[in-house]
């Protein structure tokens, strides 16, 4: 039977005791040390049904999150973007017995109007007994709204988790004695998965910036776009000891890889797609490929269908539901459940086209966003392109587009020859932005509301 997250540590812990588990701007810990303070947290949760933290790039939060998944208490997974009635919302709806963060970010919480008791891993420890895991428990609840609107929690349970380190396990060749660098916040369920993940297989997770962290020779990178082009501007490198780049979130142009490889020249480029309900779905490596829409090939055990040009999956790592004053609701149907995406199926690859919610309608005729980001995309010296609609009292909405460029690409007026070979009227954007960097949410997503102020 697989085995559940904190088994699996704990495992590793025995095995290499005095190697280097955790590395972070303040500290460093061995597998032997960290687990005994897993134990010690996991102690001072017993009788809690859930656990909210506030983690950061630390040492305590991964010992907070991993004691709360070895004692089966679910961790309601706060982050530093929230607006006060969100966070308000988040707690009501959860009801956890401890609210946790470092102690740094306590100011933070009482900002955002928490006045009650706010507890560090240290407070937290215990010499008594604690309470073990179950596979059917539940483990996480994230939140999936980002910083605006009314958050929506989603639910997985230590089954889903499970399953989800077992396709890393079989697709990603970390393994102890490997260094492992997870430099966004932790509060990203990406790095937080990452981070944890790599403490399974017995390898060191550095916390750090991902300058200082490329500093020390890591073997794997988890990355977004984002952190990638903080990479690429740097000037650092070559750096040849990393051996993959595991990344996530907004799909990853393919000048972007192109940029990266030349900094990390043996690493092989692997970015995934899913969603915090759907866990892994698709992946693909290297240069991506020329079709700016492929998603890659399904990982092992997704099924996915098209329905009404909507992509539903189903698989073992899918989340439970959302959690409501109802309980645990709207979650999958018979196994099936889709966020919203449009694709196509092509064999075991796996095309997206953007959700509903981006398409727009230019006097009556639809344009898909990703089309028209997707022939950005395909001019060389275009590294990363937007497109959104903004209102317009003729035509109802009509397409503009921001781009990021390097010193080689063309000039706009030949940006717009070449699309107009290839687009279709209606997708032609009206006006196209040259930006020093696509704005983006703090899950690294782009930020179309900032792109609309941008276009006035």
């Amino acid at each position: 039977m697989t085995e559940l997250l904190a088994d699996r540590i704990a495992r590793q812990a025995a095995r290499y005791p005095s190697a280097t588990a955790v590395v972070a701007t303040r500290g460093r810990i061995a597998y032997g040390e960290f687990w005994d303070r897993v134990g010690r947290t996991a102690a001072g949760l017993a009788g809690a049904n859930r656990v909210a933290v506030l983690p950061t790039s630390d040492i305590d939060s991964l010992v907070t999150v991993a004691a709360a998944m070895y004692a089966g208490v679910s961790v309601v997974l706060l982050h530093r973007h929230l607006l006060p009635g969100q966070l308000d919302r988040v707690l009501t709806l959860s009801r956890p017995a401890q609210v946790c963060a470092a102690a740094r970010h306590h100011r933070l919480l009482r900002r955002l109007g928490w006045a009650g008791p706010i507890r560090t891993a240290a407070d937290l420890e215990s010499d008594g007994p604690g309470g073990r895991a179950r596979f059917g428990g539940e483990l996480l609840a994230g939140i999936t709204s980002g910083t605006t609107g009314e958050p929506k929690l989603f639910v997985r349970d230590q089954r889903s988790w499970a399953a989800t380190l077992d396709r890393s396990d079989a697709t990603f060749d970390i393994g102890a004695g490997d260094r492992v660098s997870a430099p966004g916040v932790l509060d990203h369920t990406h790095f937080l998965y990452g981070a944890l993940h790599a403490l399974t297989r017995g390898a060191a997770v550095d916390l750090r910036p991902v300058i200082a962290a490329l500093a020390d020779r890591p073997t794997h990178l988890y990355s977004v776009p984002a952190i990638a082009w903080e990479v690429v501007r740097s000037g650092t490198g070559p750096v040849g000891s990393v051996r993959e780049v595991l990344s996530s979130a907004a799909r990853w142009p393919r000048p972007g890889r192109v940029a990266l490889r030349a900094v990390l020249p043996n690493a092989a480029l692997t970015h995934f797609y899913g969603a915090s309900e759907l866990s892994f779905v698709s992946f693909d490596r290297d240069l991506g490929g020329c079709d700016e829409s492929s998603a890659g090939e399904l990982f092992d055990g997704v099924e996915v269908r098209i329905r009404d040009g909507h992509v539903h999956v189903r698989s073992d790592m899918v989340f439970t539901g959302y959690l409501t004053e109802a309980g645990v609701v709207d979650g999958p149907v018979d196994g099936w459940f889709s966020v919203g995406d449009r694709g196509a199926l092509s064999g075991n690859r796996l095309h997206l086209f953007g959700r509903d919610g981006e398409m727009l309608i230019r006097g009556g005729l639809n344009v898909e966003p990703a089309a028209v980001e997707a022939a950005l995309a395909a001019i060389p010296g275009v590294l990363e392109a937007a497109c959104i609609g903004i209102a317009d009292e003729r035509w109802g909405q009509i397409p503009v587009a921001a781009v990021v460029v390097t010193s080689a690409a063309p000039g706009l007026e030949e940006i717009r020859k070449r699309l107009r070979a290839i687009l279709p009227s209606p997708s032609m954007p009206d006006r196209i932005q040259v930006v020093a960097r696509l704005p983006r949410t703090p899950r690294g997503k782009v930020d179309r509301t900032a792109l609309t102020t941008l276009f006035g």
